[in-house]
Parts: structure tokens; C-alpha cells; sequence
């Protein structure tokens, strides 16, 4: 008899170092071809590790698993992903945040609060409840330290903890748009960056009024949206161009778009990086962009085209950022989520109706924008084609209470009638949450439609879309509308700004916010 020969012949340490080199769907073909190989598959903690990371959309950062073993950090990722499943939510801490009436900007990113009061041109980060082992930073910025330059006006900022970055847009003597960066632990220009000033293509213009900006970073890159002649933001009525600096490589740069570019209509528009060779332009559709050669301008990939004329704004929230640079992290982790297989949030209004209640979120699959085999970029894509089993669309009455890490998204939603109190509401959109929930929240694959009403009298629209996710409702605590402010959430945390609220009077209904804290949840 001639003895056994085949995959299945080889020793068991040869089938699981093969089998590694496969991917999840692949490992798990395998695994159900027969009971060998499923055994050879629930004895590899490699292998399901693989499956785990690759299920949760993870992917493994390098030299930082500190000797673990891989079944520990197998455990660990299963243990993380229950847990958020069976959150407290009357268990927190809270931070005491001095009250401005004014901040411009209230982001959490990396472990740290980052606020901008744009009245007074003041600025402040600190950590909050850090760990030992959290990269810390802790700074205010008095009134004329953000930007020293003489007769220049604050238009924006951005700070990054992930790369001790603060950014600051300004405008000098409405001649000319620039950008300085600096570092957060000193005064002192950024240690990586090219220079101390970016400076805009066609600089130095002259503006009738104030241009209108929004600064964004994700890596290496900075991107401003410059917008010339009109106040309210959205509106693309007037000139504007969109422009992407490497800024660790160059103070100037030829990664240009403009309206003439990108729209034929009076468009609205935002934009966020998808990752660190991608851009996403919202204007009348999403336009999809390489912004890989920067010694040009951004290269159309692909266009994909919305059911209707939208507002939008975009959110890639900052815990993301941090999260995707796997060698810049403020707090140390095995993990980081894949910029190919994460969520982004689009705020949405219909084209000409500004109510609150008619705000859609679209909470939209990043695999769309890099699964482009066979696209033509010249070619837009059919919503019906890319967006109902990409997407999951709500109505919302607030923008500021979505927020999104990876691919949880967590919402405040109204209860009752009226808008006067929220609660909490967690889902997960990765594909063993939705696999393996083991009864720890409701598992929701069926389509879901949204009505969104247009512009004009009876306009309107019903949108299905069908991205499957598990929810768990948290309705055993109540928020007061007028109490809780934005939310975040990032890998193993959930943060919501909460206002103390004091009555005008001793018998009056109206109350003024005296401060604001934060109230941390560790997951």
C-alpha cells in the first residue's frame, strides 16, 4: 500500500503555517471542506486570530503585542468585542470642562479634549483620565499666542494628538491664506514638518471679505477648502479651490482641485482623506480621488452618484485618525481599524429644506471607495448599484450626536414625542459581530427605508438600504436634550458632553449652561 500523500498528510504545524497565508474567506472555506480541516482550524489560535482581526475589520500593528501570545490576544480581541455589548452606562467618571459660550471646536481625539473658543482666539487640550502608558499633552493657548503674525485673523484649526500637531489656518490683512504648524508640546515649528508655513497655489490674493475654510489632516497630509465670497458654509456659489499639502515634505503644492474642476452645479461640498492615498469630495455626488502624486492634481477615480440633491457634511472622526497611523499612537495598541473596511458618517440635508427633524445620516462602507476593479472613473456609478447594501441611512435630528471608531457607530436618539430626551444607542457593523452576537444584542439584516423630503411642495423621496449590523439599545438611562451635547467613541471608550444647567430664576422653566463636563465610560 502506497502511503498517504496530500495537504492532509503533512504535519500539523506545516497545514497551519500555510493555511496563514490565506485569507479569512479563504481559512474558512477550508476550515468546512471536512472535519480534518476544521479541527486543523479550532486547534491554530493563528488561525482564528486571523479570522477574528480580519472579522472585527482589524489589522495588526507590528512589534506590539509585548511577548503576549497570540491565544491571549485572540481572547482579548472576543472579550473587547462582547464588552461593548454589555456596557454600563451608569458607569462613568467625570472631567469638569471650563464653559465657553463660544467654542468653535469640541473634539475628543487620541485620549485628549481639544477645544477652540474662536471669540476670544484661545485654545485648549489636556488628557482626559489618561493611562500610564498615554503619550500626554497639556496646553491653553492665550489670546494672540495661536498665530503671532501681525494683522492676522484665526480662520481655523486642527490638532492631532497622534502626531503632536497643532495646525492654524489664517488670513493676513485679507491678503493671502496660510497655514502654520506647530508642535503641541512647545512653541516651537512641528520637528517633521517641511517649514513653518503652508502656503496656497495661487497666493497671495486679495478677498473683498473674509473666505470661509475648513482644515483638515489625516497623516502626512493637509488639506484647506478655501472658499471666496460667500459667509454661510456650503454654498458653492462663489470661487473656491481644495488644496493638499505632504506637509512633512513641502511647503507648497500642486494638489489642487476648484470648483471648474469638480462641479457643473452651484454644488454643495465637504471632504475627508480615506486613508493616506484617497479623497473623498462630497459636491453634488461623492467624487472619489487619488491623491497619491502630489506634483499634481488630484486624479478622478470614480464618481458615485446619490438618489437626490443633498447638503452634506462629512465626518471621519479624529479617533480614526489616530487610530490609522499604527506607528503614532498617543495610547499603545495591537490593533488599528482598516482604513478599507471602516464606516464614515454623512450628514445630509435634502436641497432646500433646513428643518432639524430632516437631517439623513448615511452611514456608508469605506470597501466601496477600494473595491474599484472594472470602474471607469468617467463612468458615475447608479446609487442603485453602490449604495443599498453599502449603507444604512437614518433620520436624525442632530448632527452632533452621531459619532463613529471603526465600525461601531454610536447614536443619541429621541424618545417619546418631541425631541426633549435622548438615549443611547450602539451598533456594530463588522462581520462576526453580526456572525457571532451570541444573543448579545438584536442583529438587524433586514432593509430599512427612510422618507427624505425634497425641495418643493410634496417632494418626496423613500430611500431602502440594507448594510447589516447589530444594535444594542441602552434605555435604562435618559438624556435631557438640552443637558447632553456631542458624543464620541474610540476603541475602548464612549464620551458625551454634558451641561450643567442653572434656572434664570428661582420659578422659571429656562435655564443658562454655567459649564460643561465629561462624562467617560470605559468599555
Amino acid at each position: 500500500m502506497k502511503p498517504e500523500t496530500g495537504f492532509l498528510s503533512l504535519a500539523e504545524e506545516l497545514r497551519f503555517y500555510i493555511l496563514s497565508f490565506l485569507s479569512c474567506r479563504d481559512i474558512l472555506r477550508c476550515a468546512s471542506v471536512c472535519k480534518a480541516l476544521h479541527q486543523t482550524y479550532m486547534s491554530s489560535s493563528d488561525l482564528q486570530y486571523i479570522v477574528e482581526m480580519s472579522g472585527q475589520r482589524l489589522l495588526h500593528v507590528s512589534n506590539t503585542d509585548n511577548g503576549i501570545p497570540v491565544s491571549a490576544r485572540l481572547q482579548l480581541l472576543r472579550d473587547k468585542a462582547h464588552a461593548w455589548f454589555k456596557v454600563d452606562i451608569h458607569s462613568f467618571e467625570r472631567v469638569l470642562i471650563k464653559w465657553a459660550r463660544r467654542v468653535e471646536k469640541e473634539v475628543v481625539a487620541g485620549g485628549h479634549a481639544c477645544l477652540w473658543d474662536c471669540a476670544t482666539n484661545t485654545a485648549r487640550i489636556f488628557p482626559i483620565l489618561s493611562k500610564p502608558s498615554q503619550l500626554q499633552f497639556q496646553r491653553n493657548w492665550p489670546p494672540g499666542t495661536l498665530c503671532s503674525v501681525p494683522h492676522s485673523v484665526l480662520l481655523d484649526l486642527v490638532m492631532d494628538p497622534a502626531q503632536n500637531l497643532i495646525a492654524v489656518a489664517y488670513i493676513v490683512d485679507n491678503i493671502g491664506v496660510y497655514i502654520k504648524l506647530g508642535a503641541l508640546d512647545s512653541d516651537e515649528v512641528h520637528p517633521q514638518a517641511a517649514g513653518e508655513t503652508l502656503f496656497l497655489l495661487d497666493d497671495p490674493r486679495s478677498f473683498l471679505r473674509r473666505p470661509c475654510v475648513k482644515l483638515k489632516c489625516f497623516g502626512r497630509h493637509i488639506a484647506l477648502w478655501c472658499r471666496f465670497g460667500s459667509v454661510a458654509w456650503g454654498l458653492m456659489d462663489d470661487d473656491w479651490l481644495l488644496q493638499v499639502w505632504d506637509w512633512k515634505h513641502s511647503t507648497t503644492s500642486s494638489s489642487v482641485l476648484s470648483k471648474a474642476v469638480v462641479f457643473e452645479s452651484n454644488a454643495t461640498a465637504d471632504f475627508l482623506f480615506l486613508g493616506n492615498d484617497r479623497l473623498l469630495v462630497m459636491g453634488d455626488h461623492l467624487h472619489l480621488y487619488s491623491i497619491e502624486d502630489m506634483s499634481q492634481a488630484p486624479e478622478l477615480l470614480a464618481c458615485f452618484l446619490m438618489p437626490i440633491p443633498l447638503v452634506f457634511e462629512c465626518h471621519l472622526p479624529m479617533g480614526d485618525i489616530e487610530h490609522s497611523q499604527p506607528h503614532m499612537q498617543t495610547q499603545p495598541t495591537m490593533y488599528t481599524s482598516d482604513p478599507a473596511h471602516r464606516l464614515i458618517s454623512l450628514f445630509a440635508y435634502s436641497s432646500g429644506v433646513y428643518f432639524p427633524y430632516f437631517v439623513q445620516v448615511f452611514i456608508i462602507s469605506t470597501k466601496i471607495f477600494f473595491d474599484l476593479d472594472g470602474m471607469a472613473a468617467a463612468t458615475p456609478i447608479p446609487w442603485e448599484h453602490w449604495g443599498p447594501s453599502n449603507v444604512r441611512a437614518f433620520t436624525h435630528p442632530d448632527i452632533g450626536r452621531v459619532h463613529i471608531s471603526g465600525n461601531r457607530v454610536l447614536q443619541a436618539l429621541p424618545v417619546g414625542t418631541g425631541d426633549s430626551k435622548f438615549i443611547l444607542h450602539l451598533m456594530d457593523f463588522s462581520p462576526l459581530a453580526v456572525t457571532n452576537s451570541r444573543g448579545l444584542g438584536q442583529v438587524v439584516k433586514e432593509p430599512s427605508t427612510i422618507e427624505v423630503v425634497t425641495s418643493g411642495i410634496g417632494g418626496k423621496r423613500n430611500l431602502t438600504t440594507s448594510m447589516p449590523y447589530v444594535q444594542v439599545v441602552f434605555s435604562n438611562r435618559n438624556f435631557k436634550s438640552a443637558e447632553l451635547g456631542e458624543i464620541w467613541i474610540d476603541k475602548d471608550r464612549i464620551y458625551m458632553s454634558i451641561a450643567d444647567l442653572t434656572p434664570l430664576s428661582d420659578n422659571s422653566t429656562f435655564t443658562s449652561v454655567t459649564n460643561s463636563r465629561l462624562e467617560v465610560i470605559d468599555v
